[in-house]
């Protein structure tokens, strides 16, 4: 197309500091509500899989259990997380600077990939302690019954915590307390795996179970967090926005779409809790300046209307009528006496969504 100007703004500014987003084509991040929920449940994340990390390791090391050790291990890797995901949400809370002008919101995606890569660690630690077990028969087992009260404790106190990491998580659009959220929703999981255990050893005494359910536990950790790995991977990589927010962006477009010729170029990304999104705006060639940049205002404000913490870039092009994108096989523009027209006066058919430019 040809030679056009770019437009980009984000929301309004009430709107943008209640998001701590964008303002006036730059991207300060305020300290907002929104930063402090995020850190508040942070902490709490922390503080819960620190006491629960001792009890079990306490527990497990009194009972000799694999199981309960694993566990232990678990929820100390899940401390490790929470305190990375910590760090990442106070990081990505900082405003933009000049080393990073698209703001620190990826520390949060590179977070979740540290976390994963421990947590996958981890797993091998527990089946390099579980499987030489397995081939001695299980070993022997003290104090079942403190082991079971430890599982079944910490399955409760993760299952509260992990729902509201989730829900926070998903509420702020943090991939660090909703990946943190998970790691612990996995040691409910768990947790309530070796509890079941430890109940079938007390009543049959097959303390084989032991390390079978500490290898059952990691194997769960090695799938959690190959998935982690997949999600943060793919902001990480520049990967398009979920196809329901792209569907959601058209819909602003297609509203407008009386007003402008066509659109291309479209393109979405995400960064931590912010999405990007930019493309090329096709209008008439001889449509004022003023015109069009209400026109792409009234875009941008909808997009952002639609989807939260969103900065949208719209680069504004003229139609010209040597470059006039019309469709293979559109018919000619006709009057309405079915004559060819003179270029000047001529009328776009219902048939042709791409008439010549005006």
């Amino acid at each position: 197309m040809g030679s056009g100007y770019t437009r980009g703004t984000s929301s309004d500014p009430q709107k943008d500091e209640v998001r701590g987003f964008f303002i006036s084509g730059v991207m300060p991040v305020v300290k907002t509500q929104v930063q402090e929920k995020k850190l508040k449940m942070a902490r709490l994340s922390i503080l819960s899989n620190t006491c629960l990390t001792l009890g079990k390791l306490l527990v497990g090391l009194r009972m000799g259990s694999v199981g309960v050790i694993s566990e232990a291990v678990h929820s100390g890797i899940d401390l490790i997380a929470s305190l990375i995901a910590f760090m990442a949400v106070r990081q990505s809370g900082k405003p933009a600077d000049q080393s990073h002008p698209y703001g620190h919101g990826k520390f949060e995606n590179l977070a979740g990939i540290i976390e994963a890569l421990l947590i996958i660690a981890a797993a091998i630690g527990i089946f390099v302690q579980a499987v030489p077990r397995l081939w001695q028969g299980g070993g022997h087992l003290e104090s079942l019954g403190w082991g079971a009260a430890v599982m079944g404790i910490s399955a409760g106190v993760n299952f509260l915590i992990s729902r509201r990491l989730i829900k926070v998580g998903q509420e702020t659009d943090s991939a660090a307390l909703v990946a943190d959220g998970w790691h612990l929703r996995t040691d409910v999981y768990t947790s309530l795996g070796v509890f079941i255990g430890l109940g079938a050893i007390h009543l049959t005494g097959y303390t084989i179970l032991d390390p079978l359910i500490g290898i059952a536990v990691g194997l769960l950790i090695v799938k959690a967090g190959f998935d982690l790995i997949r999600e943060s991977m793919g902001v990480m990589l520049d990967v398009s926005l979920p196809a329901e927010e792209e569907s959601a962006i058209k819909s602003v477009l297609l509203r407008h779409a009386d007003q402008f010729l066509e659109y291309h170029g479209l393109r979405t990304r995400k960064s931590g809790p912010y999405r990007y999104v930019d493309l090329h705006l096709v209008v008439p060639r001889f449509m004022p300046v003023g015109a069009a940049h209400r026109l792409c205002d009234r875009i941008e404000q909808e997009i952002a209307e639609a989807l939260p913490q969103v900065h949208v870039l719209i680069h504004c092009e003229p139609c010209e009528e040597a470059e006039e994108p019309r469709e293979t096989g559109c018919p000619k523009a006709t009057c309405s006496s079915g004559e060819n027209c003179p270029a000047d006066s001529c009328h776009k058919k219902d048939s042709c969504p791409r008439g010549r430019c005006p």
